[in-house]
């Protein structure tokens, strides 16, 4: 019996000698040697992988791209039935980046593992080749969201103003969407300025685009327009200090990035006859193919040549409106006489048909069968908004107002709005130490 003490003593000896090296071993954790992170590209562990990265070209397919890294014609075949419901492989398009995850043995011999397309600068495909079989699954790249604030003054267009300030591109064309309805782009005086806040969207270094915008102030014409988003019926839009829509019934031009190159009068001298005639429409000088979109909700009655106004489109509207749209260089798909048609949905393309000495639109609006200067149309906002909610709206109103002149306190700007959805306040969170900065003044 002693023995068998003896023999257990002797083992919990050992056992707590063995637990206290391994404790001391443990704590030395600032002297022993950091475990190098793993280098991990597009969710794939890229230690053991020799990568080569290269662009699409043109006309060029995957399955040839893959036959370069010793893919069989059976393989893509495979992939391709793989694939149809996650990204079919026709989708590829010239210019777009792929990396290539090639393994290689002790005779460096490269089989190739996976196969990555980037679609755009955030998502991506992951073509897979391991163990013979074949995989497919998109991925999305890491975005940080900050919260932003810039403002600029107005020269000779918008557009302008944001390329001399080295805006983001997509920022005009974010408020060009949003004031589209209330702002005349093509009557922007020099003077104009706009203040608007907005996220920035990044990977790592690289920006990729704009989020939410979360207010903006236009200043037109001596008069400041003010967006503030708010949620009403279900449905995200922008709306005016009052609580008046952004949204009338017509929008205030059927196309963007042009310039008025010609306007409404009951004598112009034409270009090509060389008379004084009446000219009863607007001329939107543009490049040909440029899109055309409808100016409100109503029916096509007219798709057919017009003589000296080529291809032309006429729509019928509420309040006994219609307006045509002349020189078309074609007509969208699905556009027929009959057919319905919404605010903002693309109805043709710009072209120079019929008597024309250019690519333009001429755009003309006719009530009761009178034509009208489409630059002087009087319409009435959408709904507004309502009675139960201009309390809540208010409260937004006023804090992001603050905010776009710069009166705001830390604990005002508003990060998280009940009228948005949750994931896209949460996407746009900004702690207030992330405050937005003035960009350009």
């Amino acid at each position: 019996m002693k023995y068998i003490f003896r023999t257990i003593a002797i083992t919990a000896l050992l056992f707590a000698v063995g637990c206290g090296g391994r404790q001391e071993q443990e704590s030395a954790g600032p002297e022993a040697a950091e475990v190098p992170a793993h280098d991990i590209r597009f969710g794939i562990i890229a230690d053991n992988y020799r990568t080569e990265e290269g662009e699409v070209a043109n006309g060029e397919t995957l399955g040839k791209i893959l036959s370069r890294y010793g893919v069989s014609a059976a393989t893509v075949d495979m992939l391709d039935k793989a694939s149809k419901d996650i990204f079919p492989l026709r989708q590829i398009r010239a210019g777009r980046p792929y990396t290539a995850f090639i393994a290689t043995d002790s005779l460096n011999a490269g089989r190739l593992d996976y196969m990555v397309y980037e679609k755009d600068l955030t998502d991506y495909v992951v073509f897979g080749f391991r163990n013979d079989t074949v995989s497919v699954t998109t991925g999305q790249k890491d975005v940080t969201v900050k919260r932003r604030k810039c403002s600029s003054r107005i020269e000779s267009s918008l557009w302008g103003a944001i390329m001399r300030d080295s805006l983001p591109y997509s920022l005009a064309a974010e408020l060009e969407e949003i004031y589209q309805w209330t702002v005349d782009f093509f009557g922007i005086q020099e003077g104009d300025s706009f203040t608007v806040i907005y996220d920035e969207r990044m990977v790592d270094t690289t920006f990729v685009g704009i989020g939410r915008v979360w207010g903006a102030k236009f200043e037109h014409g001596g008069k400041d327009i003010y967006a503030i988003p708010f949620k009403q019926n279900g449905k995200i839009q922008y709306w005016e200090y009052d609580g008046a829509s952004l949204r009338k019934q017509l929008l205030k031009a059927p196309l963007k990035f042009t310039r008025i190159s010609s306007r409404f009068s009951r004598a112009r001298l034409h270009p090509i006859y060389r008379v004084y005639r009446p000219h009863l429409g607007v001329d939107y000088a543009a490049p040909k193919g440029t899109p055309v979109h409808a100016v409100a909700d109503g029916v096509i009655i007219f798709k057919g040549w017009s003589g000296g106004g080529g291809n032309t489109l006429k729509i019928k509207h509420a309040g006994n409106l219609v307006t045509g749209y002349l020189h078309l260089s074609g007509y969208a798909k699905g556009i027929a006489n009959g057919t319905r048609v919404t605010q903002g949905q693309l109805i043709g393309y710009v072209g120079s048909t019929g008597a024309s000495t250019g690519p333009h639109l001429d755009y003309r609006i006719w009530k009761n069968g009178t034509a009208i200067d489409p630059l002087k149309v009087p319409q009435e906002p959408a709904e507004p908004i309502s009675k139960e909610n201009m309390a809540a709206f208010e409260q937004i109103r006023d804090r992001i107002v603050a905010e776009l002149n710069g009166t705001a306190a830390p604990d005002m700007i508003v990060t998280q709005l009940d009228s948005l959805p949750a994931s896209d306040s949460l996407s746009a969170t900004a702690t207030p130490q992330e405050a937005p900065e003035e960009e350009k003044k």
